[in-house]
């Protein structure tokens, strides 16, 4: 596997004490209020630890989100709304915007911005497995597993939690639904991606590789065009990897679709689909990805790819060549990538209706003024991890 992912940087977050002054009126209210501070802080310290992987992540995300489920979901028999719902201030920066935090007084933002943020982590994995060397068959269903994981709680964010919001998301912020839907669509294309690059290895049918690349292609086409009216400083770097991405795989597909022709006999038709995967794979060189790839030209030598090898070896005959390409109709009849349903965990059995009744919000008002500063939201500093594997380029 010679993968390269672009990924933009995790969210940041301000730290939450959960300490309510009076509100929490018993031991046990107490103490669900220590849990929630320090699972949170134990989930955030996850994020950038690189020993973590996918069992320790979701063991670390079940233990924080089964506890905050305890200010979302009704406990007292109603059906209104959770009374602690709305005690907390949360302040959250997103992927795109740099380091200006969003903030909303609202338990449910707080489990979609970290949930967003577990998404990233699967996907940050994936890419460091990928970037291995020598990745085994484990390691490549690992990152397959992974991306789709990531698309199925993007998935439940967008139609499941992202609505219940009172304040709506801003527009080009993380929860806007022209983001969300990028998201799910690139973790969608890359775990086709690995299985790509498990059928090559394979060497299945060049039809099926055909079919699953343009697939891939029109994947991040997809992505690219639902980002194209987003602020182009927000945006640019994620853009020009999708659309390298889209040529790239088009150019597979052109390829592995003039082998299905070339096995048919139909060479003039072959050479022509190979030449316009030569000129997807030139336009793919040649994008201005200075910002997003510093390319050593190995990884696009195009000399070294399969289809400009065939493509040599067919002009050394004369066939009558068309003026245009093939049209690729291709549907994959497998390999493509749905998203992993994802679901929180059941109710912290810590969040009972006795419990919750000790909480009164009516105490809280006279001990505002001891409440200390909130702390500013400080970016997170990410581990500087370089693929293991020389693929040619190195993501910035």
């Amino acid at each position: 596997m010679a993968h390269w992912f672009h990924r933009n940087p995790l969210k940041a977050t301000a730290p939450v004490s959960f300490n309510f002054y009076g509100v929490a009126g018993s031991p046990a209210a107490n103490k669900i209020c220590n849990d929630l501070r320090t699972t949170r802080a134990r989930l955030l310290e996850m994020f950038t630890d690189i020993t973590c992987n996918p069992e320790i992540m979701k063991n670390a995300t079940d233990a924080y989100f089964s506890l905050l489920q305890g200010f979302i979901m009704p406990l007292d028999g109603t059906t209104q709304e959770n009374k602690m719902r709305f005690i907390q201030n949360f302040k959250w920066t997103d992927t795109l915007q740099g380091n200006t935090p969003s903030a909303q007084q609202d338990a449910v933002f707080e489990l979609i911005s970290m949930a967003f943020n577990v998404a990233i982590w699967y996907t940050k994995f994936a890419s460091r497995m990928a970037g291995k060397e020598n990745v085994s068959e484990t390691e490549a269903k690992d990152v397959h597993r992974s991306l789709k994981v990531a698309a199925g709680i993007f998935k439940n964010l967008k139609d499941v939690h992202i609505p219940r919001l009172i304040t709506p998301a801003e527009k080009g912020r993380d929860l806007e639904p022209r983001v969300i839907d990028a998201y799910i669509i690139q973790c969608q294309a890359e775990a086709q991606e690995v299985t790509i690059a498990r059928a090559i290895e394979l060497k299945h049918n060049a039809t099926i590789i055909a079919a699953l690349a343009f697939e891939t292609a029109n994947f991040y086409q997809k992505a690219d065009h639902t980002l194209n009216t987003l602020e182009p400083e927000c945006s640019s770097k994620w853009r020009k990897y999708l659309q390298l991405k889209q040529l790239f795989y088009m150019a597979y597909a052109y390829c592995y679709h003039g082998q299905t022709l070339l096995a048919s006999d139909k060479c003039g038709e072959a050479i022509r689909s190979l030449q316009e995967a030569e000129k997807c794979m030139y336009a793919c060189c040649n994008l201005p990805l200075e910002r997003v790839f510093v390319t050593t030209g190995k990884a696009f030598k195009h000399e070294n790819l399969k289809f400009f090898l065939l493509l040599v070896s067919l002009d050394r005959y004369f066939h009558k060549v068309p003026a245009e390409p093939p049209q690729l109709d291709m549907k994959a009849s497998y390999g493509l990538a749905e998203p992993v349903p994802f679901e929180l965990p059941p109710l912290s059995e810590q969040c009972t209706p006795e419990v919750y009744a000790t909480f009164d919000l009516t105490k809280g008002a006279k001990n505002d003024k001891a409440k200390p500063k909130e702390e500013e939201v400080k970016p997170v500093k990410e581990p500087d991890l370089k693929p293991q594997k020389d693929t040619g380029c190195i993501l910035s």
